[in-house]
C-alpha cells in the first residue's frame, strides 16, 4: 500500500521501509501461545520489534521530507521564474512609456504588447510556483504520523490480548 505521494506506509498488520524492506509482522514473530515464552524473552522481543518499528517510521518519516523539500525546491524555482520574467515585463513597459512619450510611433505599441506578453507568462508561473509550494506545506512527515499512531493502537491492542 502506498500513500498519495507514492511512498510506501505501514498497515496495521506489516511495516515496510522507504528503501522496500521486507514487511515486518509482529504477529507471526511472536510466538501464538504467550505462556511458552518466558517473561525475560517476551520484553526481549518487544524491544527488538519496537525497535525496528522506529527505525522504519524514522525511514519513512524522512521519505516523506524529502519529497516534499524537492516539491518546495520546484515551487520556488518556479516563483523565482516568475519574478525574473515580471521585471523583463516591467523593463518592456518601461520601454514602451519612453518610447511612446518620445516618440509618439507604433514603436511604442510593440513594446506594450512584449510588456504584456511577459506580464502574462509571469503571471502563470506565479499561480504553478504558488500552488507547488503550497502542496510542499508544511514540511511534516503528516503520513509517518499516522502510520506511528496506527502502529501504537496495533500495538496496544495486542498487549491488551496477551495479558492473562
Amino acid at each position: 500500500m502506498t500513500s498519495e505521494a507514492g511512498l510506501p506506509y505501514p498497515t496495521a498488520n506489516a511495516v515496510t521501509t522507504a528503501s522496500g524492506a521486507q514487511p515486518t509482522d509482529l504477529a507471526l514473530r511472536v510466538n501464538s501461545d504467550p505462556k511458552a515464552k518466558s517473561l525475560a524473552e517476551l520484553l526481549h522481543d518487544l524491544s527488538q520489534e519496537l525497535a525496528a518499528l522506529v527505525h522504519q517510521e524514522v525511514e519513512l518519516a524522512r521519505a516523506e521530507i524529502a519529497a516534499k523539500g524537492k516539491r518546495l525546491a520546484a515551487g520556488g524555482g518556479l516563483l523565482a521564474g516568475a519574478v525574473v520574467t515580471a521585471l523583463l515585463g516591467l523593463g518592456a513597459v518601461v520601454a514602451c512609456i519612453i518610447a511612446a512619450l518620445s516618440l509618439a510611433l507604433p514603436l511604442w505599441l510593440a513594446a506594450l504588447l512584449v510588456g504584456v506578453v511577459l506580464l502574462a507568462l509571469a503571471g502563470g508561473l506565479g499561480v504553478l510556483g504558488k500552488s507547488e509550494v503550497q502542496r510542499a506545506s508544511p514540511p511534516v512527515p503528516q503520513e509517518a504520523v499516522e502510520s506511528t499512531k496506527e502502529d501504537v493502537a496495533w500495538l496496544r491492542t495486542k498487549m491488551k490480548s496477551a495479558k492473562p
